[in-house]
Parts: C-alpha cells; structure tokens; sequence
C-alpha cells in the first residue's frame, strides 16, 4: 500500500477514534469503579494494528490520546490515559507479533493492560496503596470490554479486507 494511502486511512482512523472518544465521554459514569469506561477508541487501534500494522496503530493510538485529554479532559487525563495506552499497546503488539493469538485474545489483554496502567500511575499520584483494591474490578471489566471490542474489531478486519480499501 502507497504511504499516501496509509496515511489517509490513519486520518479517517483518528477521525474515528475521536468520535467515538465523544461519544465514551456523553456516557455517564454508571459503574460501580470510578473511572470504568467502556473502551470504545480502543476499537480503532485494535483495528489499525490487523490493517495497517503496528507503527502507525501506536501512532493513532498517540494521536488519539493527546487529542482526546486535549478536548475532553485535562493533564491528569493525559497522563492516566497515556499510561494505560502504552502499556496496552504495548502488550497487544507483542501478542499480534506471535501470531498465536486472535482480536479477541490481543484485546482483552490490552484491556486488562489498559487498567493496570493507569492503576500504577493513580498509586503514584494518590500515593497510596488503597487504589490496588481497585484492580482486581478493573481486571474483570478489562476483559469483558476487551473481549466485546475483539470481537467487534476482528468482524470490522475481515469485513475491511474483503472490499478494495488497499488494506492488507
């Protein structure tokens, strides 16, 4: 694929991890762990790491983050998402690189990975070990969510590479 093309698909990518950034955000928080979202950005870096490949879903990823904390949220939400977003990518790029595992395996543990994240940061922002109590919720929720967009994210892939898009 032209880098040309990549790089516009990356902008409809970002465009669309934007949205539906909003749309988490409209989302009141009804959970019983503060700060449980649903996750819904994620969809399109699980999708731009099956389409076009892993450098340019951890720029997405980035991009989306900055943005996002920049529009929706503040300095505490830049450093609590780019944590969980690192690591989560992190880990869901070396699970994608042994080829053993599908969308849904990559993503719930970019999901789980997603929450430890931000779990060490608010441990060193809040200084206490209190917010260790939260992980083991955090972990459950990690996966359901994960498990949901793997699912969503390997149907977008398959269905994507059956149309002329250019994309693998």
């Amino acid at each position: 694929m032209k880098a040309s093309r990549k790089i516009a698909i990356c902008g409809v990518l970002i465009a669309l991890s934007m949205a539906l950034s909003f749309a988490e955000s409209l989302v009141p928080v009804f959970f019983a762990v503060p700060g449980m979202k649903l996750g819904l950005s994620n969809l399109v870096v699980m999708v731009a790491i099956y389409t076009v490949g892993l450098r340019y879903a951890f720029g997405i990823n980035m991009i989306r983050i900055l943005l996002a904390a920049a529009t929706f949220g503040n300095a505490f939400a830049l450093m609590y998402s780019a944590a969980g977003g690192v690591l989560s990518f992190v880990v869901m790029a070396l699970l994608f690189k042994t080829g053993k595992f599908s969308p849904v395996g990559v993503s719930a543990a970019g999901g789980v990975f997603h929450n430890v994240g931000q779990v060490i940061v608010a441990f060193f922002v809040l200084e206490s070990g209190y917010v260790m109590y939260y992980l083991p919720f955090l972990v459950v929720s990690g996966t359901v969510s994960g498990i949901l967009i793997g699912i969503l994210g390997g149907v977008m892939v398959r269905r994507l590479s059956k149309i002329d898009t250019g994309i693998k």
